[in-house]
């Protein structure tokens, strides 16, 4: 079990705020790269289920579509491509270009989307939903709407299970289709689960008189250790040395 198992999800939220307004501020190549790498490293020893490779191999759809519509789109003289029709209307004069300003922008907000996604599951993986919860409750937030967060993590993860499972049972059928039918397949099984599992968590909260009392009571009350002070003092000198080195490059 990795340290991120012992840590409380305090310091692990305030780690995960800081590496958004990292993925916010960060403007440089280097940078960027720098950030995504420090995440795959953090994803790798933290101990979470799942491939880092495979995982950044399905980003990489992603990324070269948002590389694609960069190098496009966004406002540069240095091309890589030269316009197709640089003398017709100025509006369309760019058609077909492919501008290197627009490559290293592309690289840039891939890598800090890359970055934010791989880190993401550190900490869903290694926080229990009570764990979340209690967390949230302990900084002063409504326990209702930490009720939210939680449900929302179970969810991910449920549908994730549930894709699985609905994708098996379609390949058993013999539904081998790919494209808009096979999306269409599986986003209705999992619109109607998911509309079948908001109504039961309704009914199970209404039964238990959720939300009835403005406070309530926890079983295991979070409490912050040595290593969460310690975590959270990296987290403050990493951020600020990532913009020290952002914005002196």
């Amino acid at each position: 079990m990795s340290l991120f198992f012992t840590l409380d999800a305090r310091s692990k939220l305030f780690f995960t705020l800081l590496l958004t307004l990292l993925v916010l501020f960060v403007d440089k190549m280097e940078s960027a790269v720098c950030l995504m790498i420090f995440c795959i490293v953090i994803r790798i020893i933290s101990g979470v289920r799942g491939s880092v490779i495979g995982y950044v191999r399905n980003l990489t759809l992603l990324a070269a579509f948002i590389i694609v519509m960069q190098m496009l789109f966004a406002p540069g003289q240095s091309y890589i491509i030269k316009p197709l029709f640089p003398d017709f209307i100025p509006v369309l004069g760019g058609i077909g270009s492919l501008k290197r300003e627009g490559l290293m922008l592309g690289i840039i907000i891939a890598c800090r989307l890359a970055a934010l996604m791989v880190f993401f599951p550190v900490f869903s993986g290694t926080t229990p939903p009570h764990g979340i919860a209690s967390g949230f409750c302990a900084m002063g937030l409504n326990y209702r709407i930490a009720f939210i967060f939680t449900s929302a993590f179970n969810f991910v993860y449920s549908f994730r299970e549930e894709a699985v499972t609905i994708l098996n049972a379609q390949k058993l059928r013999g539904m081998r289709k790919t494209g808009l039918k096979a999306a269409l397949r599986l986003l209705i099984p999992l619109m109607l689960g998911a509309m079948r599992r908001a109504q039961d968590s309704s009914a199970a909260m209404d039964s238990r008189a959720f939300g009835v009392y403005k406070t309530r009571t926890w079983i295991d009350k979070p409490e912050m250790k040595k290593s969460d002070f310690v975590f959270i003092a990296f987290s403050v000198v990493f951020f600020i040395l990532v913009i020290i080195f952002n914005y002196n490059l």
